[in-house]
């Protein structure tokens, strides 16, 4: 039995109607995550180093890359930067000078805490003026499509750490 043009086009409109939402929510996560860093020495991608590494704890730059979906080189850069203003150590291996693994120093972690506390604050406000069960609603919805994400092999490790 086929099904009618009209009712075909309703899931349609639904989706397209939902990833205009989706579209429009992640310009204004990005837009915060990006003012979140006003007046901090890091760019964004920066931030997502330090902020792997807040919550992964010292890594190998080779999984510091993985993590982040950047190549070792585009780590090693970032890095660079990093280590000179005092937020990230590097360390070699001892058995193994040619592994490089990263760690936040105590400087960068405070900046990881400050940044992540500022978001938090600000989408706590915005959350607040929602009604309860819309901020449940969406909630749920958020994690259940991260699940779905993070288990689509064909989209890689989109989800490598819950910030940055």
């Amino acid at each position: 039995m086929k099904s009618s043009p009209s009712r075909d086009a309703a899931p349609r409109k639904r989706h397209a109607d939902a990833i205009d939402a989706f579209e429009a929510a992640t310009r204004m996560l990005v837009g915060l995550a990006t003012r979140s860093l006003a007046g901090e020495t890091v760019t964004l991608p920066q931030f997502r180093l330090l902020a792997a590494l807040a919550d992964r704890g010292p890594l190998p730059s080779s999984r510091a890359a993985a993590a982040l979906g950047l190549n070792a080189s585009s780590v090693t850069r970032l890095g660079d930067r990093l280590e000179l203003v005092g937020l990230l150590s590097r360390t070699r291996e001892p058995g193994n000078r040619s592994v490089v693994t990263l760690g936040l120093t105590a400087a960068g972690g405070e900046l990881v805490h400050r940044v992540l506390t500022s978001r938090r604050e600000t989408l706590s406000r915005l959350l607040g003026q929602l009604d309860p069960r819309d901020v449940d609603g969406a909630a749920k919805a958020l994690w259940r499509l991260t699940k779905l994400a993070a288990a689509d092999e064909a989209l890689g490790d989109l989800v490598p750490y819950p910030h940055g």
